[in-house]
């Protein structure tokens, strides 16, 4: 079987009445596209997997892979991104706030003819985004420590809908939380990244599984984290073979 031209990669936990909503929104989408749907269901205790299964019946493009024991949104991309056929992939969250008629700009953004040659990854940039004033201000502050201290550009690196270059998405290093910091890690690598602005829903199903505080506290560890990672990063700007 030939390989899709786009893999998309989303990671769901207990997303019960939004799984298979999102897959048939996705196909939708991407309808007269070359591409797969890899859900990668996180150990979910509700009825997700049997709700994905029973959309695959109705979605040729689906692929369900399930994780034995729950490892968190991170490790779930990286496990989508490992199954993937398509050299290009593109992410969005499983709660459906994402929503995916994002991703054509993005793919297309990021596969267009004139793009650098260095370009690994357009990202999302949620505009009028749908959240309460509290988990807003969170990810404000959120957003600003980890820009002043980085320095990757990015406004809004918890947005989920991305599209990436499977190739160099696998050579950065792994850790939880990861898909927070890809434009800092794509940048050490000496990718560019880009950003487009997207649109942003309301959760109509099931609750947020992350807290203002909880967030922070683990990205202050991880922002440090990311630091020494740069500070240990030796370019060689590039290979040739003699």
């Amino acid at each position: 079987m030939a390989a899709p031209a786009v893999s998309i990669v989303v990671p769901v936990h207990n997303e019960e009445g939004n799984a298979a909503r999102l897959a048939h929104e996705i196909a939708g989408v991407l309808d007269g596209r070359d591409y797969e749907m890899v859900f990668v269901n996180d150990a979910s205790t509700d009825g997700t997997l049997a709700e994905l299964m029973a959309a695959k019946a109705e979605l040729p493009a689906l692929r369900v892979v399930t994780h034995r024991k729950n490892a968190g949104q991170s490790r779930a991309v990286r496990t989508g991104v490992l199954a993937a056929r398509a050299p290009v992939v593109a992410t969005l969250d499983g709660d459906g706030q994402n929503p995916p008629v994002d991703l054509p700009q993005l793919i297309d953004a990021l596969t267009r003819p004139d793009a650098p040659a260095d370009l690994a990854m357009v990202g999302g940039q949620r505009v009028g985004r749908q959240d309460s004033a509290w988990k807003k201000w969170g990810s404000k502050v959120g957003n600003s420590i980890r820009q002043t201290l980085l320095n990757d550009e990015a406004r809004d690196t918890g947005c989920g809908i991305k599209a990436f270059r499977r190739e160099a998405y696998l050579l950065l290093p792994f850790f939880d939380h990861q898909h927070r910091f890809l434009p800092a890690l794509f940048k050490r690598e000496g990718y560019a990244v880009e950003f487009r602005d997207v649109s942003h829903r309301s959760r109509t199903v099931g609750t947020s599984k992350y807290t203002n505080f909880g967030r922070l506290a683990a990205s202050l560890s991880d922002i440090y984290g990311v630091m020494w990672l740069n500070s240990r990063a030796r370019k060689c700007q590039g290979w040739d073979e003699n």
